[in-house]
């Protein structure tokens, strides 16, 4: 990446990316963590060893606080304060500053700090304090700039052993898969990090107490949990325990378990639930046009959401390590979740979270996967002059090749065939043609893994040549020079979200309301689909025609979490449904290809200018 490119990423100049380069080359031997050639900066050899090398990341203000709740935690009689700030090497006004400062943490957890002169004591119920600790274990995750484990994390200075989890989870997960149920690879990490983290604190005398009749009925669950525990972590588990980390598990995993899955696993459904996907569900396929409306798959997706409901009752939540990429390179799919799981939010109270979110988009896209049209295929044309049955070798290689993506419609034995009138999407010859085109890909009679791999990059190239210039046809039709600002400020995502609404709204194009409603869409899930570009919009199709108004940042902008150096807000019209899904996928497959991106920025400072940069882009 260009230093440039690094700097709009960052908010910062170039030459603050340079110093950071710097510094980051003098932290290991040699100097080579991240190195700079032609096309910019890259991370060398010893990158990892940098960002293992860096210094006082201990003291900074996160690690002192998590050190400080996680000494409260373990310490069922409290901390001295006194004690405790010299353990930490800070002074006492800073240790009471990080008092008040997990005082703010544990809002809304059901804990609380106790304080009687020097002690302070952590107070509340023993699943609450289990929930902290999962939740600093998934933040200092979140929070690395590498990859952690989370179970060193949790358990740092536990008697459970680190080394332990992942014979533990082969076993839970075998053990589970004997007793009929299928479990989400997933979200066992999570699942292992509550098991891993209760069989500690049991160790350390700190056991959840329950009823016999409170016991969960889920009794083969439990007891495996139980055994495991036992051989694998070395802790014995109470009845109570064992309880608790079964439903955990269970919100978790899908159990058909019988001769006639479906059968088993509605009869475990609650019909509230079902009944509520139903409805967003055929809502969804109605306003995003898409082909979602199946038994089995709205009977598995109401499976999950059941478990969801089941996970904000227990209040727990489950991370998913594909959210950022699912955004990213599936903006629509991750937008027809957002529409579901916001209805299912008002019908049955289900918390919304990118992860979330992102589990129903994976049920989603396994949907429009296996319904997807048959247009989508390429079709193609094979020219081979015919000696004895050549032609039919070929053709029968290739679609045995490449059967899932190009479909033959024709073949050509002649040896001078009318090339103009031949009208697929590609040619594949074993001739060369008179003169040279983009879709006519020379192969030989015999096919080869290199002819192979021509053909599937001109497939390829086909493909994106008609996403994009569908895409060019709707821009020039939505875009115009009195809805473009540039640049825009950095004043965050609902501020600039109302600047560039107000440029439709002067036109009479969308209402107060419009904005309002883009508001709450981003607050459901950030629009950023990728570092470079944000599409604000509505879920509600209200606008009297589409538009979109387009900020270009002088750098880059805050926007969420992130930054972005684009701002597309989308005002969609309930006559323009199709061109949603065009608009919205393509303008995120242009703007993240950074070159492009980089081009776009740097010239389009008009709306004349910028207009004909994204025009070149997508012409190639």
């Amino acid at each position: 990446m260009t230093a440039a490119r690094l700097a709009d990423v960052l908010g910062v100049t170039p030459r603050s990316v340079r110093n950071y380069v710097a510094a980051l080359n003098t932290r290991v031997p040699g100097g080579d963590a991240v190195e700079s050639g032609p096309a910019g900066y890259r991370a060398g050899t010893a990158a990892g060893a940098a960002l293992r090398a860096r210094s006082g990341a201990e003291t900074t203000p996160r690690a002192r606080l998590h050190r400080l709740v996680r000494a409260l935690l373990s310490a069922p009689a409290g901390i001295d304060v006194y004690t405790t700030a010299e353990d930490l090497h800070v002074s006492e006004a800073t240790l009471e500053a990080d008092l008040g400062r997990v005082r703010s943490l544990l809002e809304g957890t059901g804990l609380a700090l106790d304080r009687e002169r020097e002690t302070v004591r952590l107070g509340g119920p023993e699943e609450a304090q289990r929930r902290l600790l999962s939740r600093l274990a998934h933040d200092e995750i979140e929070a690395a700039e590498f990859p952690v484990d989370p179970f060193r994390s949790a358990l740092e200075g536990s008697v459970v052993s680190a080394e332990a989890v992942a014979p533990f989870k082969a076993d839970l997960v075998a053990e589970l898969g004997a007793l009929g149920y299928y479990v989400n690879e997933l979200a066992i990490s999570d699942v292992l990090l509550h098991i891993a983290i209760a069989a500690d604190r049991v160790a350390a005398g700190r056991a959840i107490d329950r009823a016999a009749d409170d016991v969960d009925e889920h009794g083969a669950v439990a007891e495996v949990i139980g055994r495991l525990s036992r051989q694998r972590l070395g802790v014995e588990l109470g009845a109570g325990d064992r309880a608790h980390l079964a439903r955990l598990v269970l919100t978790r995993v899908v159990a058909p378990g019988s001769a006639d899955p479906a059968a088993a696993a509605r009869a475990g459904l609650d019909p509230e639930v079902e009944a509520a996907v139903r409805v967003e569900v055929e809502q969804a396929a109605a306003d995003y046009q898409v082909d979602l409306v199946d038994e089995a798959f709205i009977l598995r997706l109401a499976l999950h959401v059941q478990n969801l409901r089941r996970r904000v009752q227990e209040e727990t939540r489950t991370r998913n390590p594909l959210t950022r990429s699912l955004k990213s390179a599936y903006p629509m799919i991750f937008e027809v979740a957002v529409s579901v799981v916001s209805g299912l939010h008002e019908r049955l109270g289900l918390r919304i979270d990118d992860d979330e979110i992102a589990y129903v988009a994976m049920h989603i896209g396994g949907r429009l996967e296996r319904s997807r049209r048959a247009d989508s295929l390429l079709t193609a044309t094979i020219v081979c002059p015919g000696y004895y049955e050549l032609h039919e070798v070929l053709r029968s290689q290739v679609d045995r090749s490449l059967g899932p993506a190009i479909e033959v419609t024709g073949v050509v034995t002649q040896i001078d065939p009318d090339w103009a009138g031949i009208d697929t999407d590609l040619v594949l010859s074993t001739i060369d043609p008179p003169t040279g085109s983009d879709r006519v890909v020379r192969v030989q009679p015999f096919l080869t893994d290199a002819d192979v791999e021509r053909v599937q990059q001109a497939a390829a190239r086909v493909r994106r040549a008609r996403r994009l210039t569908r895409l060019r046809d709707e821009l020039g039709r939505y875009l115009s020079a009195d809805a473009f600002l540039c640049p825009i400020p950095d004043e965050g995502a609902e501020a600039l979200i109302r600047r560039l609404g107000a440029l439709l709204e002067a036109r009479g194009i969308i209402g107060a309301d419009y904005v309002e409603n883009t508001i709450l869409r981003e607050r459901l899930s950030s629009t950023a689909f990728s570092d470079a570009l944000a599409v604000p919009h509505a879920l509600q199709m209200t606008a009297q025609r589409t538009a979109i108004a387009i900020g270009v940042a002088d750098g880059s902008v805050g926007w969420g979490a992130g930054r972005v150096q684009v701002v597309a807000l989308a005002a969609f019209s309930e006559k323009d449904r199709a061109a949603f899904q065009t608009i919205f996928e393509q303008l995120v497959e242009v703007f993240g290809e950074g070159e492009s991106v980089q081009r776009i920025v740097r010239r389009g400072t008009t709306f004349t200018a910028f207009l004909d940069e994204l025009v070149a882009v997508i012409d190639g």
